[in-house]
């Protein structure tokens, strides 16, 4: 799935917005149906990588997590962005994951580092495969919520009110976790 993940994954400029794929993947056209797929897929397994630390788990909470909201979309009601409902989807997916394995190791950002980007030559690539692994113990030491809010915020690039859709918080919750969590990275890292 991991290369099928950078083969398929398809950039928001693709010219056709959320709200028009996602009517007509309501009314059963699979291309559309696929398209938001393609969209969405790196951003809901780097979320399940990052939750669950196992290729094998996260491709499995990616694949629950887009059949679980494929299931859904009748149900979704544009109170948040599509991108954001469905990682909420993701994040539960990978919990649900967890439970069943009765594995609680979470935070992996080095997993998604064999994704191919091909901006970024080799010596960078290590270079930020080190950085991400020195990130990666950090954030692991921090409380679940901070460290999702941090994620969320910084690596998704969501905003305050679409971590709180995704963690199922207030905004308020939601920027004070972040803000304690940027603020106990800072600490751990001097």
């Amino acid at each position: 799935m991991v290369s099928e993940i950078a083969r398929l994954t398809v950039p928001l400029a693709t010219g056709v917005d959320d709200t028009s794929l996602l009517s007509r993947a309501r009314s059963g056209d699979r291309e559309a149906t696929e398209l938001l797929v393609s969209r969405y897929l790196r951003d809901v397994y780097e979320m399940t990588a990052r939750v669950l630390g196992d290729r094998d788990l996260a491709q499995d909470a990616a694949q629950d997590a887009f059949v679980n909201a494929l299931g859904a979309l009748h149900r979704f009601r544009g109170e948040s962005s599509f991108k954001t409902w469905l990682l909420r989807i993701a994040l539960n997916s990978a919990r649900s994951v967890a439970r069943r394995r009765g594995r609680r190791r979470e935070v992996a950002i080095d997993l998604v580092e064999d994704l191919p980007d091909q901006r970024v030559d080799e010596v960078t690539r290590i270079a930020n495969a080190d950085e991400a692994k020195r990130v990666e113990a950090v954030l692991a030491r921090l409380p679940e919520k901070q460290r999702m809010a941090v994620v969320l915020r910084l690596q998704q690039n969501l905003s305050y009110a679409e971590v709180a859709a995704a963690l199922d918080c207030s905004e308020g919750a939601a920027r004070v976790n972040y803000h304690l969590g940027v603020k106990r990275l800072r600490e751990l890292t001097k």
